[in-house]
């Protein structure tokens, strides 16, 4: 609702916070007046159309994690360096990214990268100076390039991931 601020500040240099969890959700009504309505306003999706609508290559998504993992919490579990979108929407389609957890930050990567986003970091903040230099983290792109797979040591966080 603020894009021309937000893309002003940014020119000037800034850092801008937007699109967080505060706030109440509106919607714009036919004769353009905003009126507050009870939603549950998604992060990631906000973060992403944010993205899009700035024209940004790249899409950074901090969650309570290090790295996305298939086969989370489990025996099988391998923590992801990197993976292209068409391997991101099969694994969400086997359930390996469930709601009210890393499946709406997939979702949101996936939407960036078909809107024309070139790549998607996700990280822990705790981890994303080391993630923006390709130590860590999980980065999604829209294309194919070599996997890379890290067998992670034991869950630590045994409730899932933080949203």
């Amino acid at each position: 609702m603020e894009l021309d601020a937000v893309s002003c500040l940014l020119d000037a240099g800034h850092v801008v916070i937007a699109g967080g969890g505060g706030g109440i959700p509106v919607v714009r009504g036919p004769d353009g007046s905003l009126r507050g309505v009870e939603a549950v306003v998604d992060k990631d999706a906000t973060s992403a159309l944010l993205a899009v609508a700035l024209g940004a290559d790249e899409l950074i998504v901090t969650t309570g994690v290090e790295r996305v993992a298939v086969g989370w919490g489990t025996p099988r579990q391998r923590d992801l360096d990197r993976l292209d979108a068409a391997t991101a929407h099969r694994y969400l389609a086997a359930g390996e990214f469930p709601e009210g957890s890393m499946g709406p930050k997939i979702r949101a990567s996936l939407d960036f990268l078909a809107a024309g986003g070139r790549s998607v970091l996700i990280t822990s903040p705790r981890s994303l100076g080391r993630a923006l230099t390709g130590a860590t983290g999980t980065r999604i792109e829209a294309t194919a390039t070599p996997a890379r797979a890290v067998v992670a040591a034991p869950a630590r966080n045994t409730a899932g991931p933080r949203t």
